[in-house]
């Protein structure tokens, strides 16, 4: 599994302690920034990685920020990204089960770490259903043909 991760300076914390996590596990990670807590503009991150999971070149992104809202609000702005604000476990499973949420965004304001590291796991180690949710998903990319003028 190879992750596309970043954050803005409200989320930068929450993103090291998931980068350490991550290297624990050995997951391969490529952190998109920012790099420190000076003040950035969070669709910058968001962008990144978001059309870093769109293009194929990563599995799943991960984003924080303060309340991970503005992240995913911009990532879900990328054709064929479905970014899901997730502050316990059970929603990061349903993500992925049900949505096949692609990114992750957790808000740092929100969620200590610990919490946040349980979140993480439940995205990562949930496969999607598929099934009857498939259809659904699929209408979500219809959506996007049509409203984004992309093909589904």
């Amino acid at each position: 599994m190879k992750l596309a991760i970043g954050s803005d300076h409200g989320g930068y914390r929450l993103k090291e302690e998931i980068k350490s996590e991550l290297k624990l596990r050995d997951i391969e990670s490529v952190d998109f920034g920012t790099d420190s807590l000076e003040s950035v503009d969070y669709p910058d991150f968001a962008l990144a990685v978001a059309e870093a999971v769109a293009a194929g070149k990563f599995d799943l992104g991960i984003i924080c920020c303060g309340t991970g809202l503005g992240v995913a609000i911009t990532a879900n702005k990328v054709p064929g990204v479905r970014a899901a604000v997730c502050h316990e476990p059970y929603s990061a499973r349903m993500a992925r089960e049900h949505n096949d949420a692609n990114v992750l965004t957790l808000g740092e304001r929100v969620t200590g770490p610990g919490l946040a590291l349980e979140v993480v796991n439940a995205f990562l180690t949930t496969p999607f259903a598929a099934g009857r949710h498939a259809k659904r998903v699929a209408k979500i990319g219809e959506i996007e043909a049509k409203y984004m003028g992309v093909k589904s």
